[in-house]
């Protein structure tokens, strides 16, 4: 997701439906207290979650 991957191509890479994908991501935003993809990946980022 950091890196522009679509739900789809998550989803195929890791082996789980794009439903299985949208879940996580939702919890994700919860945690991280985003609202989107966008604000998700600068929080990540910015907390040192991903580079």
């Amino acid at each position: 997701m950091a890196y522009g991957a679509t739900t789809k191509e998550v989803a195929h890479d890791l082996g789980i439906s794009p439903h299985t994908v949208k879940t996580h991501l939702e919890r994700i935003f919860e945690k991280l207290g985003a609202n989107d993809r966008a604000q998700a990946v600068a929080i990540a980022i910015r907390s040192g979650i991903v580079e």
